[in-house]
């Protein structure tokens, strides 16, 4: 998956979430290398462990992590000749201890813990290095048996200090007049007293160092010079036996390198997988069916990053249909549909579990492409246009049966008769080469090309006509509307300009011969099948538009009527009144057929749509006829006639 995508989907912030709830450093290591995988097995095992771990969780288990604290800087000097202090090595031995606790824990649990189990198996507790890294280092400082000679020597060191106290009291109660203070200091590593400056000659001693203002001299009184000297002596034998001992315990760890650094893997899996348990916990999200045949469902789903305020989203694609075209209002969610779809492929991918409700099923992408935004990029002063055709140029090259493109806006930002068609064309190769496609768009054209072309489908983000408030609710089988002409009347624009706009908009309608407006107001049923295959009319409850007919009461449709056919999956207009035998001519973007009653539907009558009096002819005829019926009526004309092709009849 290419990082602008990623970065795109917002799937770095994810991940930015998921380490929150990491509390290693070699748990956070995982999850900063996390990406999304396309071997299906790889990621079935990785979302089962997931789902394994949140079971373990929600069962008020509380998994022993041993602790990475000091670790990794014992790791990193392993091999370099370092010898390790006994922080260092009391850090390996707690680690240690907690390996072993991970691995009974990990016995314990059986069957719920199967997959994740297995880890544990390799982990090793080193009972050899752990006892004797306890045996030799108490409270963070090396004991006095952890060697005999270390015993000897810190035995001779407890009595010299014992006669260096005494004779220090017995030089105290002789000096006590001329002291500053009745206390023993250390200067230099060396034992002395403090004595007021004027009298510090009266002392039988060697001067070490004075105060900071000058008033007290510390002196090292004569009679304890010798036995401070023995105890420098003997301190540096005490280093000595230490440093031996911290070697050998150093060589311990060193010889065990290999077995160390895998409980720390183990222990940054387990860290990982957990967080991802977390982290699932904390969205209330679930394990889902994955699968290789490119069908994605999507029930109650929600984006990460939107719980406490989404719409939950229904969407299928992959099955029927491999592209799907989004239409509907500015902010109306379109957007976030692409994204939430994008993001939680791209989560499955990567072992998560997503917030989906039951019954959701996710494919497996080989590649995830999107251009979701203006794209602009200043520094190449690029245009909305140009910054998307260029990821649509690359999009184009990559594309194939297990790639999920998603697309905002396509082709916006240009002329709109090429852009329709440019994009026509593209969806068009995009569905050649087998993508799962989902696309937004504001152009009534592309919601008619999804109505006729084979794989292709509408859908709809909901809108309250009545408030013009939207319900990001997406329908899959119908097309939106933009409801711009009444979000901009509620903004605040002039009612006449309104009035204009409504009028201009009937007369595209009339002169249209319903070309336009009937891509507009999209019908409940939608028809994508080719030709020469059966054609049946689709509805979100199941039932077919001629069962539907068949419970409604009788119609009578007169000429100039609009009604919806189940065959076509389209509106026409009424142009011929029904005949005996049940049939009604329609006239379908300028083609006129035969239909029986039973296959259309009531949509509009024809005073909702034309004013009264308003002459038919202009929508059922054509320009051509329309002159000829002109003369006919006023004389006749020798050789005119008006002659219908057979698909006018």
């Amino acid at each position: 998956m290419e990082n602008f995508t990623l970065n795109m989907l917002e799937y770095e912030d994810i991940k930015r979430d998921l380490a929150a709830f990491a509390v290693s450093y070699a748990g956070r290591s995982r999850i900063a290398e996390l990406a999304p995988m396309t071997d299906l097995r790889r990621i079935e095992r990785a979302m089962g462990e997931t789902a394994e771990a949140l079971d373990l969780l929600r069962r008020g288990s509380s998994i022993p992590l041993p602790s990475l604290d000091g670790i990794e800087q014992v790791v990193s000097l392993l091999g370099t000749g370092y010898l390790f202090t006994e922080m260092d090595l009391t850090a390996v031995q707690t680690f240690l201890q907690s390996c072993g606790q991970l691995k009974k824990y990990m016995e314990s649990k059986g069957g719920p813990a199967l997959r994740i189990g297995v880890y544990a198996d390799s982990l090793q507790d080193l009972p050899a290095v752990r006892q004797e890294i306890l045996r030799c280092i108490r409270h963070g400082v090396i004991a006095n048996d952890a060697s005999r000679e270390l015993e000897k020597v810190r035995r001779k060191i407890e009595m010299v200090k014992e006669k260096i106290g005494k004779k220090l009291q017995s030089a105290m109660s002789r000096y006590g007049s001329i002291l500053q203070e009745n206390i023993v200091s250390v200067r230099a590593g060396r034992y002395v007293i403090p004595v007021k400056k004027e009298f510090y000659r009266q002392v039988k001693g060697r001067m070490l160092d004075q105060s900071t203002s000058g008033q007290t001299v510390f002196i090292e009184p004569d009679e304890i010079a010798s036995l401070q000297g023995e105890l420098e002596v003997l301190q540096g034998e005490e280093a000595r036996e230490e440093a031996k001992i911290l070697g050998y315990l150093t060589g311990l760890v060193e010889k065990e390198a290999e077995e160390i650094a895998g409980n720390i893997e183990i222990t940054g899996t387990y860290d990982f997988i957990f967080a991802k348990a977390k982290y699932a916990a904390s969205m209330d999200a679930v394990q889902v069916e994955l699968n290789d045949r490119g069908e994605t469902v999507l029930r109650g789903a929600k984006h990460p990053k939107l719980l406490g305020c989404m719409v939950p989203l229904d969407v299928e694609i992959g099955a029927d249909y491999k592209s799907l075209i989004i239409t509907g209002p500015n902010t109306g969610g379109k957007t976030v549909v692409l994204k939430t779809f994008g993001l939680l492929a791209l989560m499955a991918q990567s072992g998560l579990l997503v917030p989906v409700a039951p019954g959701s099923r996710i494919a497996v992408y080989t590649g995830i492409m999107a251009v979701i935004g203006d794209g602009q990029n200043l520094e190449q002063s690029l245009s909305t246009f140009s910054a998307q055709i260029q990821s649509l140029v690359s999009m184009l090259k990559t594309a194939g049966p297990a790639t999920l493109l998603l697309i905002d806006e396509l082709a916006a930002g240009t002329d709109p008769g090429e852009g329709i068609a440019l994009s026509i064309a593209i969806l068009e190769e995009f569905s050649r080469k087998g993508a799962t496609v989902l696309v937004t768009t504001h152009f009534n054209e592309l919601k008619t090309f999804a109505s006729r072309a084979q794989g292709f489908e509408n859908a709809m983000m909901e809108f309250d006509a009545e408030t013009l408030r939207p319900l990001y609710r997406l329908t899959i089988g119908r097309a939106g509307q933009s409801y711009a002409i009444d979000i901009a009347r509620k903004l605040g624009i002039a009612a006449d300009i309104i009035a204009r706009s409504r009028d201009i908009v009937s007369r595209q309608i009339r002169e249209g011969g319903g070309e336009t407006l009937w891509d507009d107001i999209v019908p409940e049923a939608k028809v994508i099948e080719p030709a020469g295959k059966p054609q049946t009319s689709h509805r979100q409850d199941g039932l077919s538009a001629e069962a539907d007919n068949a419970k409604s009461p009788r119609v009578k449709h007169e000429v100039g009527d609009a009604v919806y056919v189940s065959a076509f999956g389209k509106i026409g207009i009424v142009c011929e009144p029904e005949d005996s035998r049940g049939m009604i001519g329609v006239m379908i973007q300028k083609r006129r057929y035969k239909f029986n009653r039973k296959r259309v539907k009531p949509y509009l009558k024809k005073d909702q749509l034309y004013p009264e009096d308003y002459d038919l002819d202009i929508v059922l005829d054509s320009k051509e006829n329309r002159k000829k019926r002109h003369l006919m009526g006023k004389r006749h004309v020798e050789g005119l006639e008006i002659i219908r092709r057979p698909d006018e009849t």
